[in-house]
């Protein structure tokens, strides 16, 4: 709380250092409107999901592309739009979010 200068919660579930957290695109159901999911990404090779409500609880983790990436080192989600009647519409879905990540090793990986 940068209120009060306390620590409010800890999410524990990297094994490394972690190098990028960020507030993701994805809403849970039956919460609208604001998104409640962060991601973090960790020289561990891994990008978690946590549930910023239930202290500690990890939704979701994703492993890096192999062992090679020597870990996560920034992501990025981009929203695609798509062409309807030659006019960009942004999708109602989350269907067309990707999630780039770097690596150590140089490369950009798509998940998508």
């Amino acid at each position: 709380d940068i209120r009060s200068g306390q620590q409010i919660q800890e999410f524990n579930g990297h094994k490394l250092l972690v190098n990028v957290v960020e507030y993701s695109p994805f809403v849970i159901k039956n919460i609208s409107g604001n998104s409640n999911v962060i991601c973090s990404g960790s020289e561990d090779n891994t990008i978690r999901f946590w549930d910023i409500r239930s202290n500690k609880k990890e939704l979701y983790s994703i492993e890096g592309g192999d062992e090679e990436d020597n870990g996560i080192l920034c992501f990025k989600f981009i929203s695609l739009k798509k062409k309807v009647n030659n006019n960009e519409q942004k999708s109602k879905d989350d269907c067309n979010v990707h999630l780039y990540y770097g690596s150590y090793d140089g490369l950009i990986r798509v998940w998508g």
